[in-house]
């Protein structure tokens, strides 16, 4: 199956789990998987959030991400992956000047609030 993700129905994302600023985004959803095609304006982030029930992919297409995760700090730039397994925080910030888009894949097989 191709999804159309870059060029797809996005909506615009005020603070983002708490976040600051704002992300476009264009979401497919089976109800199994979420599959999330992000961009995340310059000085924008994703608020920091615990993984209960699911865990979550990113891969990073452009512009350089600052990650916070549980107690550490990790940088990631296009061509690598994010991993945040299920029961750990994270958060995605874009400190560049660029615009960081990447794709977020999260797993709602066994999702404790569905």
């Amino acid at each position: 199956m191709i999804l159309e993700m870059k060029n797809g129905e996005s909506k615009i994302v005020h603070n983002m789990k708490g976040g600051e600023k704002s992300l476009r985004n264009v979401t497919f959803n089976d109800g199994q998987n979420k599959i999330v095609y992000n961009t995340l304006e310059p000085g924008a982030t994703v608020g920091y959030h615990r993984h209960e029930g699911n865990s979550e992919i990113i891969f990073f297409v452009s512009g350089k991400a600052k990650i916070l995760m549980d107690d550490g700090v990790e940088y990631a730039e296009p061509g690598q992956c994010h991993y945040c397994p299920e029961g750990h925080s994270h958060s995605v910030q874009n400190p560049g000047p660029d615009p960081l888009t990447f794709f977020a894949v999260i797993p709602e097989i066994g999702r404790k609030d569905s």
